[in-house]
C-alpha cells in the first residue's frame, strides 16, 4: 500500500457488497485486523463511517472482493491526510442532528442503513452509522427509524450539556422525507405505517413534548456532513469535492 495511488471516495457508487460464496476466500485474521485499524479511525474521521462499517458486515468469511474494497478505503485516506474535522473558536452551543437513510441499501436482507451526524453550534461532535434491525417497507418507514435513533442521541447529549448548565429544548433534527417528517407529528395509524414497531415511536412524543421538533432538509441542502450524509449512504466524488469547499 505504501505506492499506491490515492482514490477520491472511499467506495465506488456503483459497488455492492455481498456474500460472495464463489469469491477467492482470504486471512481472515488478517481482514479482521484492518478493519479494526478502520473502526478506530471512524472516531475522527466521519466520511469513512459508512464505507468501513459496510465492509465490516462480512469479517465471518471475507473474499477478495471484500479485501479490495477495504484497501480502497485505505488509498482514499492516502489522499486526504491533510483532510480532518475543525472546531472554530467561539462557535455557539446549539444542538442540531441530521438524519438519513439508504432504503434496502444491503442486498443480503434488505434492510437499511441508517445514518446520523449532531452538530454542536457549527461543529460535527457525534456521527453514527449502522443498519436497521428489521425490514423497512417503505423509503418513509426507513428515514423514520432514521429520525429515532438521531432523537436517542439528541436526548443523550441534551443531558450531558444540562451538567454544564445548558439548558436546550426544541433542538432540530433535519430529515429529506417529509413523510417521515409528517409520522413524527400525526399519531394517526394509517394503512401504510400501522405496522411500525412501538418503539419507533418515541420521538412523536418527545416532539410533542417540545424537547425536539422535525423539520425538512434536502439532501443537496449544503451540509458538509449531510448532504447524501457519508454516515449513510455512498456519494460521488463531485458530490465529496462539492461539500468539501464549503
Amino acid at each position: 500500500m505504501d505506492n499506491a495511488k490515492a482514490m477520491d471516495t472511499p467506495m465506488s457508487t456503483t459497488c455492492y457488497l455481498d456474500k460472495d460464496e464463489q469469491g477467492k476466500s482470504i486471512d481472515v485474521k488478517k481482514y479482521r485486523g484492518m478493519i479494526g485499524s478502520l473502526l478506530y479511525l471512524t472516531a475522527s474521521r466521519p466520511d469513512i463511517m459508512f464505507s468501513v462499517c459496510m465492509c465490516a458486515r462480512y469479517q465471518a468469511n471475507p473474499k477478495e472482493s471484500h479485501l479490495s474494497a477495504v484497501k480502497r478505503i485505505m488509498k482514499y485516506l492516502i489522499g486526504t491526510l491533510s483532510v480532518g474535522l475543525w472546531y472554530p473558536k467561539g462557535s455557539t452551543c446549539d444542538l442540531i442532528g441530521y438524519s438519513d437513510s439508504d432504503f434496502a441499501g444491503c442486498k443480503l436482507d434488505r434492510k437499511s442503513t441508517s445514518g446520523t451526524c449532531h452538530l454542536l453550534g457549527n461543529s460535527l461532535v457525534s456521527w453514527y452509522s449502522k443498519k436497521q434491525v428489521s425490514v423497512a417497507l417503505s423509503t418513509a418507514e426507513a428515514e423514520y427509524v432514521a429520525a429515532g435513533s438521531c432523537c436517542a442521541q439528541i436526548l443523550w447529549m441534551k443531558q450531558q450539556l444540562m451538567d454544564y448548565g445548558l439548558m436546550l429544548d426544541h433542538i432540530p433534527i433535519k430529515c429529506d422525507n417529509t413523510s417521515a417528517i409528517n409520522l413524527t407529528k400525526n399519531p394517526v395509524q394509517q394503512l401504510r405505517t400501522k405496522h411500525i414497531e412501538i418503539r419507533h415511536h418515541f420521538i412523536r412524543d418527545h416532539v410533542e413534548k417540545g424537547d425536539v421538533f422535525t423539520a425538512i432538509e434536502p439532501t443537496n441542502g449544503g451540509n458538509v456532513i449531510y448532504g447524501d450524509n457519508n454516515t449513510g449512504k455512498v456519494i460521488g466524488v463531485g458530490k465529496v469535492y462539492e461539500l468539501m469547499n464549503e
